[in-house]
């Protein structure tokens, strides 16, 4: 059998992979997205997004789903309360409808993506093990199951640990020194109503000197929780989370004195614990232009959440690089060219915003940093919760 060749082919149908498929689907263009989970359903997609007028939303009225993402965005989700960590409410900013900022599931905008491309593009169970340059600009990508194909245009939007960016760059992701760990209170007004009160309708930051809780009402009605501590990389390591009680114990150790109704969004969580280290790549990553292959989302600059802008970059990305190679129809070096210029400035800007925003969450005297930048002063780390 000869090896199946795709003119442009995407590694990853995460948000920014799927955005780039649909733009250029847009376009007339076809695109080939290969993804190693086994369906569309095989894992959950994690909280609340908040999708930013000037990066992420942009993105979807290129891909001509503006008015469909608008139809499942959550109402009040822009409510922002911070505490400290005896419970006190030091900021409480209700939900206008004026911010710039609308929420919406990560699960309902991936499916909003997934559902405006043909049956077919998408080849699932088809896990990328290694790639390599057959000249040209030319490259074959090896799945795990043992096929391969070529390529004319190949887009690493595997995520983190991306199987397509050693092509261009060397560069691995570091531990930040913030671990999460996530837990959920399902139906919360019912069987939780004081986590629900005291997280509100929207997101909450309640932070101390290295650590802190953020979380975010989803449009279930449930809480999704995010426990983060400064710890060294190997924290999460003590901790068994096959035992559910035994991990919330681990977890709750490190709050001792902070008010009962902030650990019972621990102590309550119903379902497993799920360990998270936060990494990210160097601020400012980059690469010398390299033929027949490029990178978006996090496999091109993964940052720390604290600044909202991961899922709303990736978007942006998707978009930029399928608007430049439509503009570029006989020159993908210089659409690529091109939309790498845009995507490292955007990429570094955000990425500082980041690494400023969690040295600002979590410095000695939280929260106090987080409402001076709600008042008028330092980055803008109000997607974090939503965003984690």
């Amino acid at each position: 059998m000869p090896t199946p060749h795709h003119p442009i082919a995407i590694v990853g149908a995460g948000l920014g992979g799927l955005t780039l498929a649909r733009v250029l689907r847009v376009h007339g263009v076809e695109a080939a997205v290969f993804d190693l989970d086994a369906s569309p359903a095989a894992r959950t997609q994690g909280g609340m997004l908040d999708i930013h007028d000037d990066s992420g939303q942009p993105a979807l009225r290129a891909a001509g789903l503006y008015d469909a993402f608008l139809a499942h965005v959550h109402a009040g989700g822009q409510a922002t309360r911070v505490l400290d960590r005896d419970a006190r409410v030091l900021l409480d900013l209700p939900d206008d409808g004026a911010g710039g900022r609308p929420e919406i599931d990560r699960g309902d905008l991936r499916r909003l993506l997934l559902g405006s491309l043909p049956e077919g593009v998408i080849r699932w169970d088809a896990k990328a093990t290694g790639a390599r340059p057959l000249g040209g600009g030319r490259h074959e990508v090896t799945l795990d199951d043992g096929s391969s194909f070529t390529t004319d245009l190949l887009v690493g939007s595997d995520g983190a640990w991306s199987r397509i960016r050693p092509l261009v760059s060397d560069a691995r992701p570091a531990y930040t020194g913030i671990s999460f760990v996530e837990t959920d209170l399902p139906d919360a007004d019912v069987r939780h109503p004081v986590s629900a009160e005291v997280v509100g309708g929207g997101a909450l930051f309640a932070l101390g000197a290295g650590r802190g809780f953020l979380a975010h009402r989803e449009t279930d009605g449930s809480l999704h929780v995010y426990t983060a501590m400064e710890a060294p990389e190997e924290w999460l390591d003590g901790i068994d989370f096959a035992d559910a009680d035994a991990a919330k114990r681990a977890v709750l150790d490190h709050f001792g004195g902070w008010d009962k109704s902030l650990r019972a969004l621990v102590a309550d969580a119903e379902g497993a614990l799920v360990p998270r280290r936060i990494h990210a790549l160097p601020t400012g990553h980059r690469w010398d232009r390299a033929p027949g292959v490029t990178l978006l989302g996090d496999a091109a600059h993964l940052m720390s959440p604290f600044a909202g802008e991961g899922a709303n970059l990736a978007l942006a990305d998707g978009a930029d690089l399928g608007l430049a190679l439509v503009a570029h129809p006989d020159d993908t070096e210089a659409a690529v060219a091109a939309y790498e210029e845009k995507m490292f400035a955007r990429a570094e800007r955000s990425a500082a915003d980041s690494a400023r925003g969690g040295a600002l969450l979590f410095r000695a005297d939280a929260p106090h940093g987080l409402v001076d930048m709600f008042t008028g002063g330092g980055p803008d780390v109000s997607g974090a919760a939503a965003s984690a």
